[in-house]
């Protein structure tokens, strides 16, 4: 059930992730010469082709939202969520990784009034807010993973322990950070969109 869970996010997530590392990576080469003599031009060209593989990033977030969310009663990502919390509470009391704790803690706690949102809210509202619901789950999800690398390296890998550490903390403040307020869009619902129609759009 949780392979299920994560695939959608997998799929999508790391694909759109990739479009927004690419697209930097022509924005600091710059100028035509530049981002094709790099091939970071090249580079994008091949990112942006992923998101729309399997039908669209837009369908994996439908399915989600949808699908994955109700199986097992709906128990997968709570449970997700409180694997997170635990690791957030630990990461709390480890030296050089107690802000990534509190980034972590607050993340969670955004995506599980998300995630009780969406199930509470079947239908539009829940599909308006499907993509941003996916992006969140795969910004604290991916979080965790970077933290309980980070966790791990000090035991098992302390060569590797300061630059696991330090990803830790530059993911925490600048992704982790953004996770209470994309779940406020998730949880926006989709009357703003009925509301507006072609002709509105025009005017």
């Amino acid at each position: 059930g949780r392979q299920e869970l994560l695939t959608p996010i997998a799929k999508a997530w790391s694909t759109d992730v990739g479009v927004e590392v690419a697209s930097m990576g022509v924005q600091v080469h710059g100028g035509m010469g530049f981002i094709e003599d790099t091939g970071a031009a090249q580079h994008y060209r091949d990112a942006r082709i992923a998101p729309i593989y399997e039908g669209t990033n837009g369908v994996q977030a439908v399915d989600l939202a949808g699908r994955k969310l109700s199986m097992m009663d709906g128990a997968l990502m709570p449970g997700v969520c409180a694997e997170i919390a635990a690791d957030a509470d630990r990461l709390a009391a480890a030296p050089g990784l107690e802000g990534v704790g509190r980034r972590l803690s607050a993340g969670v706690a955004a995506l599980s009034r998300a995630t009780d949102w969406m199930r509470q809210n079947r239908g539009p509202d829940a599909l308006a807010g499907a993509t941003a619901y996916l992006r969140l789950s795969g910004d604290v999800i991916g979080g965790w993973l970077l933290a309980r690398q980070a966790l791990l390296a000090v035991d098992r890998a302390p060569a590797l322990a300061d630059s696991r550490a330090a990803l830790a903390r530059l993911f925490a403040d600048q992704v982790l950070a953004q996770a209470p307020g994309v779940a406020e869009g998730v949880m926006a619902g989709g009357a703003d969109l009925e509301v507006l129609d072609a002709a509105a759009l025009a005017g």
